[in-house]
């Protein structure tokens, strides 16, 4: 019964912010990567940042490195996305996911074993 579940999408204006939340139940992140990805319409799904078991060991996509920030919290189960200076394109459903078996970040989604339902951000121009 593992669970993961995004909060905190919404519409949003260009050049400002959002905090995505990831609240697990059914498994803990002492050990899991955690990773972030997003889906836009038409679009396959893309890797935009993951963290490793260790908050120290970070992965970002080319085009959010310097305006995302991916945190973790292991005693609540939890994993954040940071999202400053957003634009129309980083429009999308996002998802998170955890990865059982991974001991470094990774951007391969095949990799990833439980995935959430989403939650929608949309950044207007």
């Amino acid at each position: 019964q593992v669970q993961l579940v995004e909060s905190g999408g919404g519409l949003v204006q260009a050049g400002g912010s959002l905090r995505l939340s990831c609240a697990a139940s059914g498994l803990t992140f002492r050990t899991y990567t955690m990773g972030w990805f997003r889906q836009a319409p038409g679009k396959e799904r893309e890797f935009v940042a993951a963290i490793g078991w260790s908050s120290s060991n970070q992965l970002y996509a080319d085009s959010v490195k310097g305006r995302f920030t991916i945190s973790r919290d292991n005693a609540k189960n939890s994993v954040y996305l940071q999202m400053n200076s957003l634009k129309p394109e980083d429009t999308a459903v996002y998802y998170c996911a955890a990865d059982l078996g991974g001991v470094r970040p990774g951007f391969n989604a095949a990799n990833y074993d439980y995935w959430g339902q989403g939650t929608q951000v949309t950044v207007s121009s």
